[in-house]
């Protein structure tokens, strides 16, 4: 009978042990880790579901999902067959061509053979079709493309990317993954829903442009913004010259197509932050943020021009030239530190004023009504 050696026993014991004790504080490090990364989870989902803009979903989907997911790579697919939520990113200050990593497409055919019927994501190596999904020379090793669907419709797909082969590998774990996608589904939907809704209710059907009542909610987020920041406003009233007789004389069908490129060619020389409504008839209003006085004359000198020299033809090809007249005023917040709704008034009558100015002094020029002040103060109007 062989005996054994206590010494070698304990030696062995101690040898599994510090295995164990090694796997063990593997398995708590990769607990730990994946309590934060649940935490930033939990975190970064509240937030996506407390958005309604479009701009905002886009900018935490990009930044936040590339931080909280520690990730090299990240874009994101949005079906956009009309344009709209190119157009809509594009009023918010957000065009589509300052963000490489947002990808519009016009339909979902490149997109669904990857995802098949059942809409499955796709993880593992990036291969050459999957590149046009991720900007720049470098590409990532391994890829997780996520399609976001919501009632049997693909509305995109969010694309992850890592360096390291393995990050990605089909058969892996998803639970995070299919989470996120299911949010992200939903919150897109909303989102897009939420902004057709808004535009449906801010947006005059006719020219496309902001409706009054979305100017008149502006205009009081734009004092504030000027009070706060210290920056100039201006606003301009803006007429067509003599609509009634183009809508008399070749129609209200020809008229309506006058008032829809008339705000095409005014909004064409506005910058995307300024304002442009439609406030009523044949009469437009503008708000140009951060602009001074002197710089809202040279825009408005350079939409009056653009349309003077701008003519459509009507349906029977008949050439119809128009042209508007306008009237100026601004605001400056250290003039004019706080604002009542009787100042507000005063300073729209000021460009009301003008522009009745520039009406009466023969159409067809920009007149300015200078800068808002007290109503105890003289205001002048001058043609320009």
């Amino acid at each position: 009978m062989t005996e054994t050696n206590p010494v070698v026993e304990i030696d062995e014991l101690q040898i599994e042990l510090c295995i164990l004790q090694s796997h063990l504080d593997r398995l708590l490090t990769r607990i730990h880790q994946n309590e934060a990364k649940l935490h930033r989870f939990q975190s970064l989902e509240t937030q996506l579901l407390a958005i309604n803009s479009l701009r905002e979903l886009v900018e935490h989907i990009l930044e936040d999902t590339k931080a909280v997911f520690e990730l090299d790579f990240i874009s994101l697919v949005l079906i956009d067959p009309k344009g709209e939520l190119q157009q809509f990113l594009k009023e918010d200050g957000l065009p589509q061509e300052t963000i490489p990593e947002l990808i519009p497409l016009a339909d979902d055919t490149q997109l669904k053979p990857w995802f098949g019927k059942a809409f499955h994501a796709y993880l593992g190596p990036c291969k050459n079709h999957h590149r046009i999904l991720f900007s720049g020379e470098d590409t990532p090793a391994s890829i997780a493309l996520l399609p976001l669907v919501r009632r049997r419709e693909l509305l995109g797909c969010l694309n992850l990317g890592s360096r390291e082969s393995t990050r990605f590998t089909y058969g892996m774990a998803t639970d995070f993954l299919d989470r996120l996608r299911s949010i992200l589904s939903v919150c897109l939907e909303n989102t897009r829903n939420f902004e057709m809704l808004r535009r449906t209710s801010l947006i005059d059907a006719l020219t496309g442009v902001n409706n009054r009542r979305f100017f008149e909610q502006r205009l009081g987020e734009e004092i504030n913004r000027a009070q706060r920041t210290g920056d100039p406003l201006s606003f301009l009233f803006l007429d067509i010259d003599y609509f009634k007789r183009i809508n008399d004389t070749y129609g209200h069908q020809t008229g309506d197509m006058v008032l829809a490129e008339i705000a095409g060619q005014i909004r064409s020389q506005l910058r995307n932050n300024d304002v442009l409504a439609r406030y009523g008839g044949e009469e437009f209003v503008a708000i140009l943020s951060g602009a001074e006085l002197d710089r809202a004359v040279e825009v408005a000198e350079r939409i009056r021009s653009r349309i003077e020299h701008h003519s459509i033809n009507d349906h029977n090809g008949e050439t119809i030239p128009f042209t508007i007249s306008i009237g100026v005023s601004a605001y400056n917040p250290k003039l004019v530190p706080s604002m009542t709704k009787e100042d507000l008034q005063g300073l729209m009558e000021l460009a009301d004023q003008a522009l009745y100015h520039a009406k009466r002094n023969g159409r067809n020029q920009v007149a300015c009504g200078g800068v808002y002040r007290k109503k105890a103060e003289k205001q002048r109007v001058a043609a320009v």
